[in-house]
C-alpha cells in the first residue's frame, strides 16, 4: 500500500480524499489550521452556492482557460456533484439564476461535516494545525514544530493568495519558485474594483445595491447585480469580468466599463415608457415610469451633463450605456479568489508537476479563474475527483 499525503483542506483536497480508495493508498490530510474547508465555510456565508444547473458548455464557458478546464469539468460535471451530494444525503435545490444551493434547511457547516464524516469513514486521518515549510535535504517532507516525513505521493491543495484569514496566503509559492516552478504573479480576481465617485453621491449610497443591471466589457456582457462602495463597485455582476479587467489594467491605466440599468428593456421600448409618461419632471419620468431608484438615477447624474439628463434620446441612451472609469483593483487580500499561481504548463494532464517527483497540484494554487461562487466550487471539486479518478487507475505495486 502506498502512503499518499494530501497538504491543504479545501474543497479540492476533501473530494479527492473523498473518492480515492483506501484498498490502494494509506491517506493523511495535513492541513495548518485548526479545522479543515475554512474557506468553504466563508464563501458560504451569503448562502453556499455550489455549482451551477446549465448545460456542460454553458459552465465550461465560464472557466479560464476553457481549454484547460473543460476535460477537467467534464469528467465531473455539475450534474455528477448534484447527483453525488444527494447520495451523500445533502439534498440540494435549484436558486436563482441557475445557482445551486444546499436545501433551505441545511448549513455550510453541515454540509461540511457530512463530507468530512463520510472521509473519517474511510478511516482517512486529520493532522490539523501542520504547516508545511518545504522539502530536506532528501527530499522529505518538512512541517513546523514537527519531523520531517517521507510519502511515496504528495498532493498539494494549497490554495490562492486571498482571504488569508481562511489559510490561502499564497507564501507557499516561494518554496515552488526554488524548485524551479514557474508562478505566475497573484493578483485580485473576484474583487471590488475602484471608481471616482462624487463625494456627495458616496455620502449617500455607499451601501446601496444596484439590481438586475448588466455590465459590459469589451466583447462580454455579466448581468447580475453591484454594490456601491466607498471604494467603487462590487457584486457578482463586475466579479464575472474581474479578469478581463485585469488584464487590462496590466497594459493601461484605467479600463472603461459599460453599466446598463435596464437590460431587460431596448431603447425603443424605453422611448414608448418615456413617451407615454404623465410626469412632467425628467426625474419622476425615471423614477415612475423606468422604475429606476434614488441611487441609479444619481449614477445617471454623476456620468451626464446637463444637456443629456434633459434630452429624452440622449439619456435613455446613457440609461443602456453608462460610461464609468475602473481605475484599480481591490485589494488581494480582500478579494475573493486570486489569479495567479503554479503556471498550467508547470503540470501535465493529470495535475502532476514536472519538476517534482510524484508530486501533484490542484484547486486555487494552479492559475485558473472562473466567477466566484459555484464555478469556483465546481472547478476545485472537479480537479479533485479527476485526480482521484487518476490515482485509482494508478498500477501501485
Amino acid at each position: 500500500m502506498k502512503k499518499l499525503t494530501i497538504i491543504g483542506g479545501g474543497p479540492a483536497a476533501l473530494m479527492l480524499a473523498a473518492q480515492i480508495n483506501i484498498d490502494k493508498y494509506q491517506v493523511v490530510i495535513y492541513e495548518k489550521k485548526k479545522t479543515v474547508g475554512r474557506k468553504f465555510l466563508v464563501a458560504g456565508e451569503g448562502g453556499l452556492n455550489l455549482t451551477y444547473n446549465s448545460s456542460p458548455d454553458e459552465l465550461i464557458n465560464q472557466y479560464h482557460p476553457s481549454k484547460f478546464m473543460g476535460p477537467i469539468i467534464n469528467k465531473f460535471t455539475n450534474k455528477d456533484l448534484i447527483n453525488w451530494l444527494n447520495k451523500e444525503d445533502i439534498p440540494t435545490f435549484i436558486g436563482s439564476s441557475n445557482r445551486v444551493f444546499p436545501e433551505f434547511d441545511i448549513k455550510p457547516i453541515q454540509v461540511l461535516k457530512k463530507i468530512i464524516e463520510l472521509i473519517s469513514a474511510k478511516k482517512i486521518e486529520f493532522q490539523l494545525n501542520k504547516k508545511w515549510s518545504g522539502w530536506d535535504d532528501e527530499g522529505n517532507l518538512n512541517f513546523e514544530d514537527s519531523e520531517s516525513i517521507k510519502s511515496d505521493i504528495i498532493v498539494f491543495a494549497l490554495g490562492g493568495a486571498s482571504w488569508k484569514v481562511t489559510g490561502s496566503d499564497g507564501l507557499w509559492s516561494n518554496q515552488f519558485k526554488e524548485k524551479g516552478v514557474n508562478i505566475a504573479p497573484f493578483r485580485a480576481a473576484n474583487c471590488a474594483f475602484e471608481v471616482d465617485w462624487n463625494k456627495k453621491f458616496i455620502k449617500i449610497h455607499e451601501g446601496k445595491p444596484l439590481k438586475n443591471i448588466a455590465l459590459a466589457f469589451d466583447d462580454c456582457v455579466s448581468k447580475g447585480e453591484l454594490v456601491v462602495s466607498k471604494f467603487g463597485l462590487e457584486g457578482n455582476a463586475i466579479y464575472a469580468l474581474s479578469k478581463k479587467i485585469q488584464d487590462k489594467l496590466l497594459n493601461q491605466v484605467n479600463a472603461q466599463i459599460y453599466l446598463d440599468l435596464k437590460p431587460t428593456l431596448t431603447i425603443e421600448q424605453l422611448k414608448i415608457k418615456y413617451k407615454n409618461s404623465r410626469e412632467s419632471k425628467i426625474t419622476d419620468i425615471l423614477k415612475k415610469d423606468l422604475n429606476l431608484d434614488r441611487t441609479a438615477i444619481s449614477i445617471l447624474k454623476q456620468f451626464s451633463d446637463k444637456n443629456t439628463f434633459s434630452n429624452p434620446d440622449l439619456i435613455l441612451k446613457k440609461i443602456k450605456a453608462i460610461p464609468i472609469i475602473i481605475k484599480s483593483a481591490g485589494k488581494l487580500e480582500e478579494a475573493i479568489s486570486s489569479l495567479g499561481g503554479i503556471d498550467l504548463d508547470e503540470i501535465n494532464e493529470n495535475f502532476h508537476l514536472k519538476k517534482i517527483n510524484n508530486s501533484y497540484a490542484i484547486g486555487e494554487m494552479l492559475d485558473w479563474y472562473a466567477p466566484t461562487g459555484g464555478y469556483l466550487l465546481q472547478g476545485c471539486f472537479s480537479m479533485g475527483f479527476s485526480l482521484a479518478s487518476h490515482l485509482n487507475n494508478l498500477d501501485v505495486n
